[in-house]
């Protein structure tokens, strides 16, 4: 039974995999919230300009007035705020192990496929070729677990499963199969579309594509 929570807006950009963390760990502690889909190409809301002045960006969770920035930190704060159903091991180097690796995902996933889409030639080999390494260090860690915490979805697996819906343009725009070099990965992102938080939170990888060639369009890539 959902909880419903008075005051709890998410401000978010369905497509984005940022938004799609906190709306699984959400869904994840069962916790009800206003949603509130943001136009970032045409014109950013007053609510999100005051919410986050700072970078001006999606996505924003507001609770009880108070804005939370930067969607780690969103996901560790509804952690903390709602103890049931536990993100983060209790193990104090676990836990900094997951942060590690959630930072990590942060730090490249994005960055790189972007570099995909967005550029051809060397540039986009280059790109091809630092997320097959990125993506084998990943799986390197996920092993022969089922989650990256083990038996239990967590905090990794919220940072990271948002991605695999943007895999098939990734794929698509640089011409590779990541199945083919990384099977366990995408293995373990199927695994996570059977829970109905992650399910219910990312898109289908062909709509995505759909969004990444408007992208490609608007910045003049083709």
């Amino acid at each position: 039974m959902a909880t419903a929570e008075k005051g709890l807006v998410l401000l978010d950009l369905w497509v984005s995999p940022f938004g799609q963390r906190c709306r699984i760990a959400l869904a994840e502690k069962a916790v009800e919230y206003e949603y509130r889909e943001e136009n970032l190409v045409d014109h950013k809301s007053p609510l999100l300009l005051k919410m986050n002045p700072i970078h001006k960006k999606i996505p924003v969770l507001i609770h009880d007035g108070k804005p939370v920035c930067e969607s780690l930190i969103i996901v560790q704060y509804i952690d903390e705020v709602w103890t049931n159903n536990p993100l983060l091991p209790s193990d104090p180097h676990e836990r900094a192990k997951s942060r590690f690796w959630a930072d990590f995902v942060d730090k490249k996933v994005y960055e790189c496929g972007t570099k995909l889409w967005k550029f051809k030639g060397e540039t986009q080999e280059a790109a091809k070729k630092e997320m097959i390494e990125i993506l084998k260090l990943l799986e390197g860690e996920l092993g022969d677990k089922k989650y990256f915490g083990g038996e239990a979805f967590g905090f990794v697996d919220i940072a990271f499963v948002p991605f695999t819906a943007w895999f098939y343009s990734y794929e698509t725009c640089a011409n590779f199969s990541i199945e083919e070099e990384c099977p366990k990965l995408v293995a373990w992102g199927k695994r996570c579309m059977e829970r109905e938080s992650v399910a219910k939170s990312l898109h289908d990888p062909h709509k995505v594509h759909e969004f990444v060639c408007f992208l490609k369009k608007k910045f003049g890539v083709e």
